[in-house]
């Protein structure tokens, strides 16, 4: 369990992350949703101890988590935006440098690079170098880096920013796969279908603060399960609706094109962002 106490961040007089209070069960899969510059990345940043808070606590199955204590730290892996690996190692290479850095044993190492790259499909190219792996081979290999230490949580910044369409897909595939063995799971993402798709609850956070907590699904019956977006020359507005005969009836008045569809979790983000602005 991970559980943030009135968790602040400042850099300099700018409040990045305020005051936010949350608990994430052991083998949850939580997703952190917002604009960019609503605290998320800096959240992160001080889950894996590279920033420190400048107020409140964070607390792992009950313990400090501090720099200090590396017990803890062991605990939890992060993949960050970033590709953070030398361009002229090969996989096997990331893989034992990486568990060198965690004093690992030799054929430790070797046993789990092995079935870690077996588990993300990689076992195949494990003899090529960064630089002649694609971006979801890439990332794929970031996950088997995180992995190699049996985390009890995984830190997840944007995992699939820059995949294409199939291979976003295959991660969102491996990440539920993690999450089944009841690994802890705390996602940031731009992607709101990765969100709804993925997690079971989410937090909307915006100007460093969290500004709601609910499940995708709770978000989505909020705003209204049915969208119709009314097309025109010059726009698309879109209306909500709690029943499709409140949608159709409604279809019936316009002579505008039309498209009757489900609510998304992006729908709920937009006409969040919207509010915001209007404020």
């Amino acid at each position: 369990m991970i559980v943030l106490k009135n968790l602040t961040k400042k850099f300099d007089q700018f409040t990045a992350v305020d005051s936010i209070n949350l608990t994430i069960e052991t083998g949850e899969f939580f997703g952190l949703l917002g604009l960019n510059g609503a605290g998320k990345t800096t959240t992160i940043g001080m889950l894996s101890t590279l920033l420190l808070p400048t107020q409140g606590e964070i607390f792992v199955n009950g313990e400090l988590l501090t720099r200090q204590r590396t017990d803890l730290k062991r605990k939890i892996s992060v993949i960050t935006q970033e590709y953070s690996m030398r361009q002229d190692m090969n996989m096997n290479e990331i893989m034992e440098y990486q568990g060198r850095l965690y004093y690992m044993p030799k054929k430790e190492i070797r046993r789990k690079t092995e079935e870690l790259l077996e588990f993300c499909g990689l076992i195949n190219d494990r003899k090529k170098t960064v630089r002649k792996l694609s971006g979801g081979m890439k990332r794929k290999l970031m996950v088997c880096r995180a992995l190699l230490t049996d985390p009890e949580i995984l830190l997840l910044d944007e995992p699939t920013a820059g995949m294409d369409a199939v291979s976003r897909r295959q991660m969102w595939n491996l990440l539920r796969q993690l999450n089944e063995k009841k690994l802890t799971i705390l996602l940031t993402t731009h992607y709101m279908e990765e969100a709804e798709n993925l997690c079971a609850r989410v937090a909307m956070m915006n100007h460093g603060k969290i500004e709601e907590i609910n499940t995708p699904r709770n978000f989505i019956d909020e705003l209204g399960q049915f969208a119709m977006d009314e097309t025109t020359e010059s726009k698309t507005i879109t209306h909500y609706f709690h029943t499709k005969e409140e949608a159709l009836a409604l279809a019936a008045q316009t002579n505008a094109n039309f498209q009757l569809r489900d609510t998304t979790l992006e729908d709920v983000f937009v006409e969040r962002a919207k509010k915001d602005e209007d404020r």
